[in-house]
Order: structure tokens, then C-alpha cells, then sequence
């Protein structure tokens, strides 16, 4: 029985293909634009040189300075760097980091994004803007901050080193499985959730064998699209929750975080969302969602538990405290005491299989 649903499509162009970095130029000037602040973080400053010479005249400069999780005191730096060339866009070079400063500066300027991905977070899709500012993550949805242009250029990604490759992959499939419950879940969206976790979790393993693989490499940052297609799409839950706080208020790694967090979340809400379960688990090949995505990620070589990422473990509580003071939805409620029990099953890379905080009699039909 088809249930009642609300679905947004939201506005985008998106370039995709090998070498299509050489498109940005016309980009720019489709937009109307002629003074382009390019964005990057230090450790690709170089990239964004080289992008800013193939620009010519449409580029204004370069702020390499990015970090993760957003801090309001750079997009204020950077918003300066802009003021005095008198840039008229932007276009970020990278992954979640800088493309979150594009949108910070875009929230408080209104000046048209392009954005071309180097990794696989997805967030280039989103309406979501995260900002940290006195050691507290927000988050927030406005359209204010949806890239006007996403140019995926594959061959950019052939480089991407190889833990990078998988956190970041696992952080996409993140959005789609939390995509597949979300309170406003559609059939449009979970469609495409179920064939994103898929892409990405056949593409990932491919990829670790042969980072070369030009046909994984493009699966995987089509994926990626798909997964971030999905998160802007729909609302969050306890999975992004928790990695907000743990990234916002602890500074831990925002991908590695999210593939930590992530079978513990699904575990936890396994049994009040059972339909977007057995979606996600047919996605992953496998029987049980969570356990899929904790064998995957150890398959993979990424970490599995917060103490490899540097959570200090004498402030757990406090996590537990901060994710509960203001939850998001979630199929299941959140009660503190569980929600520190999985956390400490997260520090300490334990199986989600049969965990305690996985037991639920709520049920939701999403």
C-alpha cells in the first residue's frame, strides 16, 4: 500500500565525466560571473593554484585555508579574502571541508557556488550546512547554501588515497541508509537510496584492489552524488546526530566518523524502521544491515572503533549528554542510557551484532 508522502526535487546542474575540470571556465561564465574565489584547504593549495591559472582572468584568487567541521573564525577570514578581490562566485576544490566554507560564505553572501568533489562525501548535493563555533556543531537547512553547479570530474579522484577513498565512500552510504527512515522518507528518494548503497559497496572494494580502476572510480563518485542527493532530499537522524557531536564537539575526523558510528546507528534502529532495513541489507548483499556495513568497513581497512580516531574515552558521557539534550527525529526515541552504551560499543570497535542497545519494540513502517 502506497503511503502518503511529500517529495522536493531540488535545483541542480550537474557536469559529470573524465576531464571535466576544463569545463569550469564556461561555468563560471554561464553563471554570469566573471571574478571566481577559489577554495581549497592547505594540503591542496597547489590544485587550486593550478585550477586558478587555467581560469585566467575569471579568477579572483585562491583562500587555501579549509578545515574540517566548518569554524564560523575561517569563513570570516575567507569572507575577507573575498571583499578585497571582489569575487563574485566561488568554486571549491575538495571534499566536505572546503565545500562547507563555499557554503558558509554562500549562506552570508549569496554569491553563486560551483563546486567540483575530490572525494566521496556528498555534501556538494545538500541544502545542509554544518558550523562550528565555541567547540558546538549546528546544523542547518536553507537552499541559500545548495551549490548552483557540482562538476564531477572522475579523473580527479584516481589520486584520492586510499583510506580517504574508504571513509569518505562510507560516509556517503551513511546519507543513504539514514535517507531510507528519515521521518519524511518518500519512495523517489528510498529508490534511489537502495541503488546508491549499492553502487558505492560493489565500488569500494573494486577500488581497493585497483586504485587505477577508472570504471569503479566512476561508480563510486557517481554514488556519491546519489548518497548526497538522498541527505538533501530528507531529514537526519540519530546516526547524524551523533557524529555531529562527536565531530563538532570533540573535532573528531568527520569521515572516519561517520564510519565508526554508522552500524551502531543502523543496529539501534534496526527493529523500528524493519522495511528500510531489509532495503538496506538487500542493498549491501547481505542479511543484517548492520553487521553488513561493520564487516565492510572492516573489509575495507577503515577503523571501527572512536578510540583509533582519537575520542577520549572519559568523555563519553558528556557525548551522550550533548546528543540528547537536542535530538533529531528518530524512529526509535532516544534515551540517554542506551545511546551510552552505544557509544561505548562504538569506542570500543565492538560488533553491533546482538547488542544490547538494539533492542527496541518500537516499530515505525519506514
Amino acid at each position: 500500500m502506497m503511503r502518503p508522502f511529500v517529495y522536493n526535487a531540488l535545483p541542480a546542474r550537474v557536469v559529470f565525466g573524465h576531464g571535466t575540470i576544463s569545463q569550469v571556465a564556461d561555468e563560471v561564465g554561464r553563471l554570469g560571473c566573471r571574478r571566481a574565489l577559489i577554495l581549497s584547504t592547505p594540503q591542496q593549495q597547489s590544485d587550486a593554484e593550478r585550477l586558478a591559472s587555467t581560469l585566467g582572468d575569471f579568477a579572483a584568487g585562491v583562500f587555501a585555508g579549509a578545515v574540517m567541521h566548518t569554524p564560523v573564525e575561517v569563513t570570516e577570514q575567507a569572507m575577507g579574502l573575498q571583499r578585497d578581490l571582489g569575487a563574485d562566485c566561488t568554486v571549491a576544490l575538495g571534499g566536505g571541508s572546503t565545500i562547507g566554507l563555499g557554503k558558509a560564505i554562500a549562506l552570508r553572501t549569496d554569491l553563486p557556488q560551483i563546486v567540483i568533489p575530490t572525494t566521496y562525501a556528498g555534501s556538494e548535493a545538500t541544502p545542509i550546512l554544518g558550523e562550528t563555533e565555541g567547540g558546538r556543531k549546528t546544523t542547518q537547512r536553507s537552499l541559500k547554501v545548495l551549490p548552483e553547479v557540482i562538476v564531477y570530474d572522475v579523473d580527479l579522484t584516481l589520486t584520492l588515497p586510499q583510506g580517504l577513498t574508504t571513509t569518505s565512500g562510507l560516509n556517503a552510504i551513511a546519507h543513504a541508509v539514514e535517507a531510507l527512515y528519515a521521518e519524511d522518507a518518500n519512495p523517489v528518494i528510498s529508490l534511489l537510496a537502495e541503488q546508491a548503497i549499492a553502487i558505492l559497496a560493489q565500488a569500494l572494494p573494486r577500488i581497493k584492489q585497483n586504485p587505477q580502476d577508472r570504471e569503479a572510480r566512476a561508480d563510486a563518485l557517481y554514488g556519491a552524488w546519489a548518497c548526497g542527493t538522498c541527505l538533501g532530499s530528507v531529514g537526519m537522524a540519530l546516526h547524524h546526530k551523533l557524529c555531529h557531536v562527536l565531530g563538532g564537539s570533540f573535532g573528531l575526523p568527520h569521515a572516519e566518523t561517520h564510519t565508526v558510528v554508522l552500524p551502531h546507528a543502523v543496529a539501534f534502529n534496526a527493529q523500528a524502521a524493519p522495511e528500510a532495513m531489509t532495503r538496506a541489507a538487500r542493498a549491501l548483499g547481505v542479511t543484517d544491515a548492520a553487521q553488513g556495513l561493520f564487516e565492510l568497513a572492516g573489509e575495507l581497512g577503515a577503523p571501527r572503533s572512536l578510540s583509533e580516531i582519537g575520542m577520549p574515552e572519559g568523555r563519553l558521557d558528556d557525548a551522550a549528554d550533548f546528543a540528547v539534550a537536542s535530538p533529531y527525529w528518530n524512529p526509535r526515541p532516544i534515551e540517554r542510557d542506551v545511546i551510552r552504551a552505544l557509544l561505548q560499543d562504538a569506542y570500543d570497535g565492538r560488533s553491533p551484532r546482538g547488542a544490547s542497545y538494539s533492542k527496541s519494540t518500537e516499530t515505525a513502517h519506514v
